[in-house]
């Protein structure tokens, strides 16, 4: 046995002022089961701290815990035997790792925030005493259990068993230690929140700038036809919701544009939207990509990983060319899309997510889910609310607007003098069937502006062109009009054939006939230019 006269806790003083220099958690906790157990007079120290039932793996009570919401984990132990020397008590893991609250001394202390003690006693044990083989082996003849309690929250619980009576003088000590112990530990967790929060913001902010500097040259939805007014109304109707949105359409027609806007009019605007290239993203590396990973999960895994689903965290998720993700690798997207739940590659623990999604093909998904290609379910999951985006071919009046738009953004860019748009370049781009959509446009203009000699814009379009294209060089003595003119010009057209159509627009001999127009984009051009 130890000597009566040597002290049973050492330095509780020093111990209390060292809590409060923690800011890590496990750090803390290792920190105070050690200064605790450092004499033979202390035969086991052990902190349990409250968790979530539903994060518990292997509870040896699970029909206990399964009518709570909270059980206790073992996550600290220090102590040495007596009986088999060289015996050390770190491990964790064991019987006592998962306690239910009310189950047992340390349950019942968790379960009522209500302290333990025994100074000493002797055999036989107390009822409460679970093994008593091992505290007489050790001889342990005294306990002090805890509650590890901040601002009327039970944390957890401390538990000491002592190889001598526990006088009222340490009795007060350790009852002090538990409680600059729980506050420690609260404020532990908010500076672990805390760089959690600042890392997360730096990512996002990082993600954020590679994404304006993408898409800077796009702006927004430019256009007045029918066509784009239709994906108009569209997005109006679902971006107050939070239904799933497929958008399809050929590559370069504007896809994100359209999941910006659906974004920016949520009521997730003021959460971050995260794009994820499904075609860009490796075979092997897609479940990182998406749930993130823990360092070690993998060779190359040197560090904590978050993922985009968890970088989107209550915003949306926007996955471009959604059909290219392999086929068996839908199946673990398809189950966080229903249950909102995922796990980083390498790790055990289950992270809920909030997330909307937003999803992007120039395939046909429906036919791929019929030829087996693309799994029907996830189809199904991702196309509630479907929207099509019309090809630039089939919006012709909006190709001087959006030539425009580009022009002035590229002489900006470029720091040049913006060179005026023709009639005859206008002419030119709209007999033009563009493959390549908004993003060919987008280049040809760049092209363009960069080429273009003595305020004359030298429009080169691919062999790809109508035969009926103009010639590719406009003459220098061709007029020129600027956009004011061409609208004008636009205006009176509109106007003369109103008058003589003595003002019809619909139906045979009406405007919209004789211009050659449907007859709701000529009744939108007429709104947009304020004829009456």
């Amino acid at each position: 046995m130890s000597d009566p006269s040597e002290p049973l806790l050492i330095d509780p003083k020093g111990l209390l002022l060292d809590l409060a220099l923690q800011r890590s958690v496990p750090e803390l906790l290792e920190l105070i089961v050690t200064r605790l157990s450092e004499t033979p007079r202390i035969g086991l120290v052990r902190i349990w701290l409250t968790q979530p039932t539903d994060a518990c793996t292997g509870c040896r009570s699970a029909d206990v815990c399964a009518t709570q919401s909270q059980c206790l984990l073992l996550v600290a132990s220090a102590g040495r035997s007596i009986a088999s020397a060289g015996l050390e008590w770190r491990n964790v893991e064991g019987e006592f790792r998962h306690l239910p609250l009310g189950v047992r001394k340390v349950g019942q202390i968790a379960l009522k925030g209500e302290a333990i003690e025994e100074p000493e006693f002797f055999e036989p044990f107390p009822d409460w005493v679970a093994r008593p083989d091992w505290m007489r082996a050790e001889g342990i003849c005294g306990f002090a259990g805890q509650p590890l309690i901040h601002q009327g929250q039970i944390l957890g619980v401390l538990a000491l068993f002592s190889r001598r009576l526990i006088c009222e003088e340490n009795m007060g000590w350790l009852r002090m230690i538990a409680d600059h112990a729980a506050a420690a530990i609260a404020i532990a967790r908010a500076f672990t929140e805390i760089e959690t929060l600042r890392k997360r913001l730096e990512l996002e902010n990082e993600y954020l700038r590679e994404e304006a500097t993408e898409s800077a040259a796009f702006g927004e939805l430019i256009g007045h036809s029918a066509a784009l007014e239709a994906v108009t109304r569209q997005i109006d109707l679902v971006a107050p919701t939070d239904s799933a949105v497929l958008i399809y359409g050929e590559s370069g027609t504007g896809k994100e544009l359209v999941a910006r806007e659906i974004h920016r009019r949520s009521k997730r605007s003021d959460r971050p939207l995260i794009k994820v290239n499904c075609a860009a993203v490796p075979r092997e590396l897609y479940e990182s990509e998406f749930f993130g990973h823990v360092k070690g999960a993998f060779t190359g895994a040197l560090r904590d990983r978050v993922g985009r689903f968890e970088l989107a965290e209550g915003g949306t998720l926007f996955l471009d060319e959604v059909g290219e993700i392999p086929l068996e690798l839908q199946s673990k997207l398809l189950r966080v899309l229903q249950e909102g739940e995922l796990e980083r590659v390498g790790e055990e623990r289950t992270r809920r997510v909030n997330v909307r999604i937003i999803a992007a093909s120039n395939r046909e998904l429906r036919s791929e889910a019929d030829a087996g290609r693309f799994r029907q379910d996830l189809y199904y999951r991702l196309s509630v609310f479907p929207i099509e985006i019309p090809p630039l071919r089939k919006r012709l009046e909006d190709i001087p607007v959006l030539a425009e738009h580009f022009l002035e953004l590229s002489s900006r860019r470029l720091g040049r003098p913006k060179p005026p748009l023709t009639l005859a370049a206008v002419q030119m781009l709209q007999q033009y069937d563009w493959p390549g959509n908004i993003r060919e446009l987008q280049h040809v203009i760049e092209r363009a502006t960069i080429t273009s000699t003595k305020g004359r814009l030298n429009i080169e379009l691919p062999h790809r062109a109508s035969n009926h294209s103009l010639p590719v060089s406009v003459p220098e003595s061709q007029s020129i009009l600027t956009a004011p003119q061409i609208r004008q010009l636009e205006e009176d057209n509109i106007r003369a054939a109103l008058k003589l159509t003595n003002g019809k627009v619909f139906g045979a001999s009406g405007a919209a006939q004789l211009l050659e127009m449907k007859p709701t984009t000529l009744a939108s051009r007429i709104k947009a230019l304020g004829i009456s």
